[in-house]
């Protein structure tokens, strides 16, 4: 478990599909999250708009304001915007009106304490005690931007544009750590593309290997993790299951924005134990790929 001051990765994800009818395109964005050491991430957008080329090409996909809690959302979606229709166009830029948020944190003390945007925030769950506020710069009135790293050319196929927000490098002390003031800065970046990426880790034990016992419990590779961790450091981890019972535990990371990872595998508490390949592997995810990557387990023992 981080401390308070150590934030845990979250990844944030707009999924936003545009399909074609005649000159117009519906638009349906969709949320996605990973978890990390945040207990919640509540978040109210009240707009979101499509910006494209010219003074008047704008486009209101939201004007409804929509309350989500941003770590429910780990490995699966939530719709955000739904068919909204969009003009034939091209479009370099999404707009975020956000007008509340609070986040809960571990204490490094065994409890938890709550940042919002006030102390009466919409959001906030009845007789909450707010330890302390986050800013949220100018975000409920200009809006937040984010660029579309290649803009976005509305003719009627379908695309997909996915938004990854890293809560780990967006929310921070404005006066230091220990400080009871926080502030939201997200770190964001955007790419047209036509599917997002997903990784499966599957784990079988190797020929002739044995799982140790542990407090007289005979471990299994369903006690076993896997983790998939991005270039910024954020990381998703997920038990590992086998649904048909053939041997190989699988653990998929869905929603994924195309890029460079790192897999692993997290053995449970008291085991070592060894893989090949080694842990952790690298893995690149292309654009609507499905990558896989195999581990075998060659060793398990406890001290």
């Amino acid at each position: 478990m981080h401390r308070i001051q150590i934030l845990s990765s979250c990844l944030f994800a707009l999924a936003l599909g545009l399909v074609g009818c005649g000159g117009e395109s519906k638009v349906s964005i969709k949320l996605t999250d990973a978890p990390g050491d945040f207990k919640r991430a509540v978040v109210t957008i009240s707009e979101v708009e499509l910006l494209g080329e010219g003074e008047n090409n704008r486009v209101v996909l939201l004007n409804q304001a929509k309350t989500t809690d941003l770590i429910t959302l780990a490995n699966d979606t939530a719709d955000l915007v739904k068919d909204a229709v969009v003009p034939a166009g091209t479009y370099k830029e999404l707009r975020f009106v956000i007008t509340g948020a609070f986040i809960e944190v571990d204490d490094g003390n065994g409890g938890t304490k709550i940042y919002a945007s006030s102390a009466d925030y919409e959001g906030l769950p009845e007789g909450t005690e707010v330890a302390g506020s986050l800013q949220l710069p100018s975000y409920g009135t200009s809006g937040l931007k984010v660029k579309i790293a290649e803009p976005v050319t509305v003719e009627g196929e379908q695309k997909v544009i996915l938004v990854d927000f890293d809560v780990a490098q967006s929310f921070g002390h404005t006066g230091g750590v220990g400080s009871e003031k926080w502030i939201m800065s997200p770190v964001i970046k955007a790419a047209d593309i036509t599917f997002s990426g997903t990784v499966t880790v599957t784990l079988t034990k190797g020929e002739g290997v044995t799982l140790p016992t542990v407090n007289g419990r005979a471990i299994t590779l369903g006690d076993f993790q896997a983790t998939l961790t991005n270039t910024g450091g954020s990381t998703e981890q997920l038990a590992f299951t086998d649904a048909n019972g053939d041997g190989v535990f699988e653990a998929q990371f869905v929603y994924l924005i195309p890029g460079d990872f790192s897999a692993a595998v997290v053995g449970p508490a008291g085991v070592t134990f060894a893989t090949d390949p080694s842990s952790p592997a690298p893995v690149s995810v292309g654009n609507g790929k499905q990558v896989s990557v195999a581990f075998t387990l060659t060793s398990a023992s406890t001290p």
